[in-house]
């Protein structure tokens, strides 16, 4: 049975997310600040994660930005009564797989909760555990990276990035199907989060970012992977 963490300070709201879900045969626990939801999350195993973005004592984004930072690959679903397109980017760049603005219809939610589920359960093939190219080394199992030796640090979302990439080297892969195969999201409407992924990604692993050997862009569609 996956578990679900809500992390929602509104009690109406909490409970209805609580009650559908667990009808839907789901365990539910809910926290009702972002401080006590990051706590919660670092501590128990969930399979995903309801994150509100106005929280007390610490916002949605912070907490989702803590959890990557400290290595957690739970998919984040963001929930915000914030429409605007630079909050949903900001939050698709901090990490969150998906996001839900208020207000939203049950069936809908429900949709992106069963597909995350299901991408997570289904997303990478196990036999890719170790990738070495260039000086670059890859350990996807322990989400490790080291380059000429020394540690480096990258993100849960660039590993899943590099592992996509390269398990489909040598062909050209697009922005769309980036989002849709790494982030669950299949109708987003900026690729622009993709983009700014995939600098920050060359400056760790590219001896020069500006002219890459490895994530080579492909004008116009996306990008390809050549190692």
């Amino acid at each position: 049975m996956p578990k679900i963490l809500i992390v929602e300070d509104e009690p109406d709201m909490a409970r209805g997310l609580e009650d559908n879900l667990t009808f839907e045969g789901y365990e539910v626990h809910v926290e009702r600040d972002g401080q006590a939801g990051l706590n919660y999350a670092l501590a128990n195993p969930v399979d995903l994660i309801l994150l509100d973005v106005m929280l007390p004592k610490m916002n949605g984004y912070d907490v989702c930005k803590a959890l990557r930072a400290k290595g957690a690959i739970t998919p984040i679903i963001m929930l915000t009564a914030k429409g605007q397109e630079i909050d949903k980017v900001l939050g698709l760049e901090l990490g969150a797989d998906d996001y839900v603005t208020k207000p939203f219809s049950l069936r809908e939610l429900l949709a992106r909760v069963h597909a995350q589920l299901r991408r997570q359960a289904s997303n990478t093939p196990p036999a890719l555990e170790q990738y070495r190219f260039g000086e670059v080394t890859l350990d996807f199992k322990n989400y490790r990276a080291t380059k000429a030796g020394e540690e480096i640090e990258l993100t849960p979302k660039e590993f899943e990035i590099l592992r996509f990439l390269i398990s489909n080297r040598g062909k050209t892969v697009s922005r769309n199907e980036l989002l849709d195969k790494v982030w669950g999201i299949e109708d987003y409407p900026t690729t622009r989060t993709v983009d700014n992924h995939i600098l920050k990604l060359r400056k760790k692993i590219e001896k020069d970012p500006a002219s890459p050997d490895f994530i080579i862009t492909v004008h116009g569609i996306g990008y390809k992977f050549l190692a």
